[in-house]
């Protein structure tokens, strides 16, 4: 039996510009199920990362419901959607976002610090393993590859077992080959954690491996 673990009704969002008001969603309607993989793709400007957003709770719509694990975090406060936010999701974006002044051991440390796990460090050694990057532990970001960076990218958002991944444009800022060897880890951990991806991209290739895809065009979303 299918869990819907994220879901938006009719969403809505409109933007304030001095040419007026851009309508950039409109009733934009999806269900993601549990262990599920889903991409959406779109033009340059179509609003990809601006739903995005809003099906992470780092915005709100200006109408409609979003849900995550059946809690509706449309109508919570930033603190409520923070707590739900660190609780049931984690992250990758195309820009990586790594503290520039933290080791990778350090930066996939830090979250299951603030979770108060008991051997962060340990556990971070391990991800690093997993992930071909143990012989970087000590490096700091601007010591490894774009590769490297996006790798540790990946250990820090799986690290917490979410139940949802938000992906934004993960391989973006790859080259092919490096790209490449970043969807078959994302991909592999997607599989081996069974949580559900919500994965922006660009990327043909890349969506046509999920399970799902949805074109968004026009402020609407279409299944493919």
């Amino acid at each position: 039996m299918n869990t819907t673990v994220l879901k938006a009704t009719n969403v809505y969002k409109s933007v304030d510009s001095q040419n007026g008001v851009i309508e950039i969603l409109k009733g934009v309607d999806i269900e993601v199920q549990k262990v599920e993989s889903v991409a959406i793709v779109g033009q340059s400007g179509s609003g990809k990362s601006t739903l995005l957003s809003l099906l992470a709770g780092l915005d709100l719509p200006n109408k409609g419901q979003v849900y995550i694990c059946g809690k509706e975090i449309s109508s919570l406060n930033e603190d409520q959607r923070a707590n739900v936010r660190a609780n049931k999701t984690g992250f990758v974006f195309q820009s990586f976002y790594l503290m520039d002044d933290l080791t990778a051991l350090e930066n996939i440390a830090l979250p299951l610090e603030l979770f108060g796990h008991k051997l962060p460090e340990k556990t971070a050694a391990i991800w690093l393993k997993k992930l071909g990057l143990n012989n970087r532990a000590k490096h700091f970001p601007k010591q490894l590859s774009g590769g490297e960076q996006q790798r540790v990218a990946l250990a820090r958002a799986f690290v917490l077992n979410p139940e949802v991944l938000f992906a934004d444009e993960p391989t973006a800022n790859l080259d092919i080959n490096t790209a490449e060897q970043v969807i078959e880890q994302l991909f592999e951990l997607h599989r081996k954690s069974q949580n559900s991806m919500i994965l922006v991209t660009h990327d043909q290739k890349l969506a046509d491996r999920c399970d799902k895809v949805y074109h968004l065009k026009n402020g609407r979303l279409h299944h493919v």
